[in-house]
């Protein structure tokens, strides 16, 4: 027990890109030839920490990829560029419907944490953000056939429904943290066919959290690891 209790409190207050998620933000509403912003952020929202893309805790995880898919499935990259606390992107909406932005991070450094008594582990980020152009709109894209990932399902207003995928099918019975600021936090359990849905109490920014352990052993620029650690992040503007 005291060995958990150590690892919570360090995992709360570390810098580690384990205690932390990558996510991105932009306006859930686009507009027809006007420039979409699309920032990138490190850290712990609820907790109000964001990390400064020159420190070293972002340095970690800054090899990330980041693409956009347009509403007829077209997929383009987006360039990015280091602002203080974010990485920014912009792309220009050519056609209504939802866009899908999609950031994937396989390439960070094992970490050891076999004296917190949870193992040598790689990581694997992986976030989506959506944006609807036009009053045509659809799901949102998934694509992550290595690991997590959160499809928008369509809903009712101020209804969330989500599918949490795992290696492109579908990821019943898995814990989905819903992170809001002020240390506000709840949790959820994807249904049988990875189905959450929540309404949304406040007017406020939501960021989900999921994640999944995948115990197969590996190598990763010479270190060995003992499993994978995969985290999807969602994020709702306000």
């Amino acid at each position: 027990m005291k060995k958990l209790i150590t690892l919570i409190a360090f995992l709360c207050i570390s810098s580690s890109s384990f205690a932390h998620y990558l996510w991105l933000e932009t306006n859930a509403d686009g507009k027809l030839g006007e420039k979409q912003e699309v920032k990138v952020h490190f850290g712990e929202y609820t907790y109000g920490v964001i990390e400064k893309v020159e420190g070293d805790a972002f340095s970690k995880v800054n090899k990330f990829t980041l693409w956009l898919v347009s509403p007829s499935g077209a997929k383009t990259p987006l360039e990015t560029s280091a602002k203080e606390t974010y990485y920014l992107a912009y792309f220009t909406p050519q056609e209504e419907g939802t866009y899908t932005v999609l950031l994937n991070n396989d390439e960070i450094d094992v970490i050891d944490y076999t004296q917190y008594d949870f193992g040598i582990f790689k990581t694997h980020y992986h976030s989506v953000a959506t944006v609807n152009v036009g009053s045509k709109t659809n799901e949102s894209v998934s694509e992550n056939k290595e690991g997590i990932t959160v499809k928008r399902i369509a809903s009712e207003k101020n209804e969330v429904k989500l599918q949490i995928l795992y290696k492109n099918e579908p990821l019943a019975k898995n814990e989905v943290t819903v992170f809001v600021a002020d240390q506000w936090s709840k949790k959820l359990e994807s249904d049988d066919e990875g189905f959450i849905s929540f309404k949304k109490p406040w007017n406020t920014k939501y960021i989900l959290e999921t994640t999944k352990k995948e115990e197969v052993p590996g190598t990763y620029n010479g270190e060995g690891y003992q499993f994978v650690w995969h985290c999807a992040t969602y994020c709702i503007p306000k």
